[in-house]
């Protein structure tokens, strides 16, 4: 095996392992009807968010080592584009997501009784719908990984 099938092998174990996870993080907090399982279910969504930061970091890094190995591959429409989409995805988290989670975050802790309140659901809302965005964009970055199309 050379080094660039290993950078392969793990590029592609990486891309399993960060964004498998990140696919569900959304379903698991949904199913919750009471605040306790909220909790709870925000817990393993956190846990998950790990696997998701360490996979997709590895990602990125092969994914840029495989290019300094071949630089052809920055001629290559696909790739450029899956590398600008999945650094657009990436950005995503510290200036899109953290500020829509951090009022949900303070809410799950401050909450007292066993009923969600509303506020969760519209506060909840509004994180998913960049959520289920930027899953689109990791989709279309898989597509383009496999199609290889231009």
């Amino acid at each position: 095996m050379t080094f660039y099938e290993l950078l392969v092998f793990i590029h592609v174990f990486s891309a399993i392992l960060g964004m498998g996870p990140g696919f569900v993080m959304i379903y698991i907090v949904t199913k919750a009807t009471t605040m306790t399982e909220l909790k709870h279910a925000y817990i393993i969504r956190n846990r998950l968010h790990i696997f998701v930061m360490v996979g997709g970091s590895l990602l990125l890094i092969t994914g840029l080592l495989m290019g300094y190995l071949h630089p052809y591959l920055f001629e290559q429409g696909w790739y450029v584009t899956s590398l600008v989409l999945y650094l657009i995805a990436l950005g995503f988290g510290p200036t899109v997501l953290s500020p829509r989670s951090k009022p949900i975050k303070a809410l799950l802790k401050e909450h007292n009784g066993d009923e969600i309140p509303a506020e969760y659901f519209i506060l909840s809302k509004k994180l998913f719908f960049f959520e289920r965005i930027e899953n689109v964009i990791f989709l279309i970055v898989i597509a383009l990984m496999i199609l290889k199309p231009f």
